[in-house]
Order: structure tokens, then sequence, then C-alpha cells
């Protein structure tokens, strides 16, 4: 459909203000939120004299290997100070480590907060090379202002086992560890027994996802009866939470805490951080002494928390910059009421279209992991099983709309400009992002939702996807937009209208999960652990997709804008943020 054939369509009929006032403010406020949030984790990071930097260093067969270096005042060749190898999870980035490296670093410890192999900015495959956590070991210890002799090993989840490869090929390089959630022996690491690791400190929590696979018991709230924990621990009986066993002189010293949060939760959790530090304060010489309760981390994750706020408001608020310059001044249409009551049929479609793509979640994800392994074409897992979801619900989407043949037809835009527009959009936003990476040595993130700057591969690997999870927005989002032009509707309505429809299933379910979960220590999705804790970011990622489609809808009429921009957005949220196995 050409611009010329756009502007001969039928006229444009408007419940409430056709044309949106200008709306500039939000890009500013967004640009604000960015950059006074990544100067609050940068100066969060690097108070008392602490710098940060962003280093490459050559791992295994010269692969190019990612971290975070936190270096405390004071530290130098002449006066080496103790360091720690921190190792983020799988599907996760050196990032995620800020809160353990923060206070690691603010307690006169080196840090080198590491990229996985697969992960991040490193290099080579997931699983590869130990994980990355020899070549990662080896590094820590080249660097003339650390103490060779006071070196401490930290990893959450599968940065557990990184850690714990690094202990098996240089077990006399390290002197203590901490496991956050995580695990000795399979199923990808070296068995444990009284004697390896040296000076062990886990912490695994109540209501850890993983109990089954990292140890053996059914429920977390059972880990210390695990015979497995029993056997590390050399005993035959329960385990105390928070005694000591074995001996610190003789590096056979062994403890377990278990903080009242979940698997990734950990991160969040002040308990957890604080077993950490008081581990290595116990286990290492040469750091500063300060209590557990000393931590200011969160104000870290509250800085680049608001830059994830920022972000959102920065792509509305360009969109609303761009749509009114001659380009794309065209595109610029009002959304048509089409007379739809919100009635029963209206609850029913909504009712189908928020429970079904949560209901298929679990075998979709399971279905394609089993049935599309990673591959030269489809390089990331998590990203062909995401990909293979929002087909599938598309599919629904579709469906619906022809089962309850819904009359609601949005506007068409025209496709060189739409593509454009989102185009230019998406680069404003992520030259912002590219400006916090440069400057500040961050990304935007809350908890595990994060979005961050693509390294070259990953730009070539979100090509492979985008066409795909585009391709089922515009479906899933046509539907979406038909339904909400519902006459007398306000504006909040719309808004709150396409969140629940696209969150609502989700949000249901996961309550659900964690509901029985929480009352009763028993994950009723165990079966899966991985797809649980994935899809706890699909609420807050459908919601702020959900907000930018509407945006972009109640300016040009059309399902199309939004749909392209959440595409783009969502192929490189999950590309940079997830593991590269081939």
């Amino acid at each position: 459909m050409t611009d010329k054939n756009m502007a001969l369509d039928t006229p444009i009929r408007s419940t409430e203000n056709p044309y949106p006032k200008p709306a500039y403010w939000i890009a500013l406020i967004g640009l604000i939120l960015i950059f006074s949030g990544a100067m609050l984790a940068h100066m969060i990071r690097t108070s008392d004299g602490i710098s940060v930097s962003d280093i490459r260093f050559a791992g295994t067969d010269g692969i190019e290997m990612s971290a975070l270096l936190y270096v405390p005042a004071g530290a130098s060749e002449a006066a080496p100070a103790p360091a720690i190898l921190a190792v983020h999870g799988y599907i996760n980035s050196r990032e995620t480590q800020d809160g353990f490296a923060i206070e690691f670093a603010r307690r006169g410890y080196v840090v080198l907060s590491m990229d996985q192999t697969g992960h991040g900015y490193s290099e080579g495959p997931a699983f590869s090379n130990g994980f990355g956590g020899p070549d990662g070991l080896k590094y820590l210890r080249s660097l003339p202002m650390v103490d060779r002799d006071q070196i401490g090993l930290e990893g959450h989840s599968m940065g557990g086992w990184t850690v714990l490869a690094a202990a098996a090929a240089m077990p006399d390089a390290y002197q203590s560890i901490v496991l956050q959630g995580s695990s000795t022996g399979a199923p990808f690491a070296q068995e444990g027994n009284p004697d390896w690791p040296r000076n062990l400190a886990l912490v695994f929590s109540r209501y850890d996802e993983f109990a089954k696979i990292m140890w053996g018991v059914d429920r977390a709230i059972d880990t210390p009866t695990s015979s497995k924990l029993q056997s590390v621990f050399g005993t035959q009986d329960k385990i105390v939470a928070g005694q000591l066993y074995g001996s610190l002189a003789d590096g056979t010293a062994r403890i377990l805490h278990q903080p009242h949060t979940t698997h990734p939760g950990n991160h969040l959790s002040t308990d957890a951080i604080g077993r950490a530090t008081d581990w290595f304060a116990k286990t290492l010489k040469g750091g500063s002494p300060r209590p557990a309760s000393d931590q200011i981390w969160m104000w870290k994750e509250f800085g680049t928390g608001l830059g994830l706020l920022g972000f959102i408001l920065l792509v509305i608020g360009t969109f609303d910059i761009l749509i009114r310059l001659p380009a794309f001044a065209p595109l610029r249409r009002a959304p048509i009421a089409n007379g739809i009551p919100r009635d029963r049929r209206w609850w029913t479609i909504f009712c189908f279209s928020t429970i079904l793509p949560a209901l298929i979640f679990f075998p979709v994800f399971i279905a394609a992991g089993l049935g599309l392994p990673a591959s030269q074409w489809l390089p990331q897992a998590v990203t062909t099983q995401v990909t293979i979801w929002a087909l599938a619900s598309a599919g629904i989407a579709l469906s619906l709309n022809r089962l309850f043949r819904s009359s609601a037809t949005p506007a068409l835009s025209p496709w060189i400009r739409t593509i454009c527009i989102a185009l230019a959009t998406v680069t404003i936003a992520y030259l912002a992002l590219l400006l916090v990476d440069r400057i500040f040595h961050t990304d935007l993130r809350f908890w595990v939702v994060a979005i961050k700057l693509p390294s070259h591969s990953q730009w070539g690997i979100a090509a492979i996807y985008v066409l795909p999870i585009t391709a089922a927005f515009f479906v899933t989002l046509r539907s979406l937009c038909a339904a909400l032009a519902v006459d007398g509707d306000s504006t909040a309505k719309q808004y709150g209208s396409a969140i629940a429809t696209l969150c609502l299933g989700f949000v249901i379910l996961l309550s659900l999960i964690y509901g029985i979960f929480f009352v009763t220590g028993t994950l009723i999705t165990g079966f899966d652990p991985l797809s649980t804790v994935i899809a706890l970011q699909f609420i807050p990622l459908l919601a702020a997709m959900a907000i930018i489609t509407i945006f972009c809808w109640r300016r040009t009429g059309s399902h199309r804008p939004g749909a392209t921009l959440a595409g783009i957005l969502v192929t490189l949220y999950i590309v940079a943020g997830t593991a590269t196995q081939t």
C-alpha cells in the first residue's frame, strides 16, 4: 500500500483527541533518567576510591573474554590486595553480579566480574573451556595489584560451575569459594568431597527453583538432608544451617546458609550478599573489615532501574518527535473507533487472548528446546524458544480473530515509512545506551531484566531472529489494537487493557506457581525450572511492549509501527541477554 493510497483512506473517526499533543518532554525525561541513573550507578560502584574498568583478555585458543575489573583504592603492585573471581549464571552477564562485586570491592578485594564464554561480550560457545572459569582465574592471578596467595571464588548458579572448573584446573590457586544457588558434581562440575573444594560456603536459598538439579532434593528447604551435600560436608546427618563444619586452617571448612529468597533472588538479597562477604572476611587475609549490614549496592540497582524506565520513555518520546517530522507525517492517523461494546464477546476474546499464550508457554518451550537445539542457523537456544512461543501465540491471536469474527481492523500504515521510523527510533535509543556503556561501563537493568548493547556477533545473530519475532508481533498486536478500538474508552483504559491482555495470563500463572512454592516449598513446574525463571521476565517485557504499541497506535491508527518497534526491541533484548551456544 503506497503513501498516496493511505491518504485516500476512510476519514478518521475517534472518540477522543484525534491527534495527541506533542510529548517532546517524554524523550527529555527519558534521557535524564538514563544518564542520571547511570551516573548514580557509577558513583556507587566507585565509592571509596574504587576504580572500575571494562576489560578484554585472551582466553583458551585466543578467544576474547570480557570482564569488569574493580580495583580498590591502595591496591598496587607494591601493595597487592586479595582478589575474588565473581561469575554470573546461565543467560545472564557480568553486571548481574554487581551487588556482590560492589560489596567485595568496598571491602578491599580486587574483583574480576567476568562474562562466561558465550555470554555478554565473551566469545566462544557457552559451556566451552570450563565456562571460561580457568581463563578468568589465570588472568586474575596475572594482575600486578593482586595478592596471588589470597584469592577467592564466587559464582551464582552456572557461575558456580564456572568457578568450580577454575578450582579443579588450578587447585592451589585459591583459598576459598562461595557457591550461590549452585552445586558441586553433576551435571557440570567435579564431584565434591570433604577436602574439595577448599573452604566452601554454600548459599542455597529456601526457595531455590533448581534444588532437584543441584542437590537431588525435590524441595530447596530439604537441601540439608541431601546425601550429595552431606558427602561434601563429611557427615551422614542433616546439615545444620549456619554451623561451621571442618577446619578453616586445613581448607576443609564448610557452611550452609539458606536465605529466604529464590534462585534469582540471591542477586537482590542482602542476606545472600552478606554471607559471601563474611565468608571471605574469614578465609582471605588483607581485606578491609566491614559488617555484613553495611551494603550500598541496592542504590546502583536503583540507578540502572531508573535508566531502564528512562529507556522506554526515550523510545516513545523519540517516536513522538519523529512522527511529527515531514518525512513521517503521512503516518499520523487517529485510531478508528469500531463501535464494538465491551460486552461478553469482548471479554471472551480478552480471556482467551491473555490466558492461552501463558498456558502454552511451558509446552512450547520444552518442545522447542528438544526439537530445535542450537545450530549454525539458530545459535541461541533460548532465543529460539522465545521465537517459537511468539509465533505460536500469534497463531492463537489469528485463530481467535477468525473464530469470533472480529470486525475491528486497525488502519494499515505504509511499510517503508513504518520500517524507517522504527529503525530511527531504535537507533536513537541505542545511541544513548552506547554512551552509557562507554562512559559508565554499565547497562540499563533492574535485577535480571536488562537492556544491553549487543556485541558485534550478537548484531548478526539478531538479524536471524528479528523477522520471525517481528512477524509474530504483527499478528498479535494487530488483533490487540483492533480489540482496543472501543467507543468511549479513555486513554488509561486503552493502556490498561493492552497491558492486561499481554501480561495478565503470565501474572496469574506465575502467581499460582510461586504461591504454591512459597506455601509448600514445592515448585509445581520443577520439571523445567529454567523456563520458570525465564517466564518472570515476560511480565515487565510484555508490559513495556504494550505501552509502546498503544502509544504508537494512538498516533498512527495502525498496529504496524508499534509491532515493528516491538519486534526489533524484543529481539535485541533477548539476543544480547542470553547465551550463544554455537
